[in-house]
């Protein structure tokens, strides 16, 4: 049965979203700032890291890192000069 998840973050003054819709296969698409920036499919249980960027001058690398399971979602985010966060699981 597939499910979507949500998570959020913000990150120096960007809202970056990622919506995980879980199954068979698993597709991960991120938003950044309500625009899609990054798109992945993965199987199973299997980990997968989606590359975006922050529309900074110049732009800035991120990843989001996405743990399908066992059990529920979850989601890193990544930049060069910072330690991991983990993303907000969000209702909607």
């Amino acid at each position: 049965m597939r499910q979507r998840h949500h998570f959020h973050i913000d990150h120096a003054g960007h809202s970056v979203t990622a919506t995980v819709e879980t199954g068979h296969t698993v597709r991960v698409e991120v938003l950044v700032d309500g625009k899609q920036t990054g798109y992945a499919t993965t199987h199973g249980d299997r980990p997968v890291a989606v590359r975006i960027e922050l529309p900074t001058d110049p732009p800035a690398p991120a990843t989001v890192r996405v743990k399908p399971g066992p059990g529920l979602p979850a989601c890193l985010f990544e930049v060069p000069v910072a330690e991991p966060r983990p993303m907000s699981p969000r209702a909607y």
